[in-house]
């Protein structure tokens, strides 16, 4: 009767268990429970308008990013977060007839602010689709750069939405953050918390420069070696250290 009774036991203890991790991950949502959470805090959604567009075009900020992502006639680009297009005009006409634009965001209104401005402008090589708070819902293998600017602080759930994202890069593609040197509860992200939930999802650092123009850094990754499997990755921080810390 005894090993039937620790049998028991155990069971109990096992569903003890998952009915705590369970509860712990309500706040989630539930296609991203198989990835490990994220130990730091989130920025709420702000305004799409980061500045008025004629003070970003004062410093050339978006000239200035485009010629360090190589961004060149025929590509075809994902502007994540795009909002209402400040990147996403300006990658149009650099990117040509030849190339294509895929406008994301989570924030339907700003879409069709965009859809509005996209076809005043007639600019048939943007695309415009909404995306999911932990998955971007690019297609696969379409992607010679994909864009966030001043957005990434604001995902919850980074290794779900990396993970789900690396699929849509082509050989040779690369993913270009442009954020500010901050907590990420202050609408940024301090750049070694940025390498390394990168790095926890395959991606390797390639540029990274300050730039006073962009009102922050730049930061640009490709992927090497296979994807991970999400419960294969390692989680930047632990609990309880201010969403800030990171491993040793």
């Amino acid at each position: 009767m005894i090993k039937p009774l620790a049998s028991l036991l155990l069971a109990a203890m096992a569903l003890t268990l998952l009915a705590a991790c369970e509860r712990a991950d309500v706040d989630r949502p539930p296609t991203s429970r198989e990835f490990p959470r994220a130990y730091r805090p989130v920025s709420e959604v702000g305004s799409n308008a980061f500045s008025t567009e004629q003070q970003r075009d004062d410093v050339s900020e978006a000239q200035l990013v485009m010629d360090k992502a190589a961004i060149t006639p025929g590509m075809t680009v994902a502007d994540i977060g795009a909002g209402e297009g400040y990147y996403t005009v300006r990658l149009a006409e650099r990117v040509g007839a030849t190339g294509r634009v895929l406008a994301q965001d989570i924030d339907e209104d700003a879409l069709r602010r965009l859809g509005a401005r996209v076809e005043a402008e007639r600019l048939d090589n943007v695309a415009i689709a909404v995306g999911a708070p932990d998955d971007a819902r690019l297609p696969a293998n379409s992607f010679d750069r994909v864009f966030m600017v001043h957005m990434y602080h604001e995902i919850a759930e980074p290794y779900a939405f990396l993970w789900r994202m690396r699929p849509s890069l082509r050989a040779g593609g690369q993913v270009i953050v442009v954020d500010v040197d901050r907590p990420t509860d202050q609408h940024g992200i301090a750049p070694q918390l940025l390498f390394c939930e990168f790095a926890a999802m395959g991606f390797r650092l390639v540029d990274f420069d300050l730039k006073p123009e962009i009102a922050g850094y730049y930061a640009q990754f490709e992927a090497v070696g296979a994807r991970p499997e999400p419960q294969d990755i390692e989680p930047c921080g632990q609990p309880g250290e201010n969403g800030e810390g990171l491993p040793d």
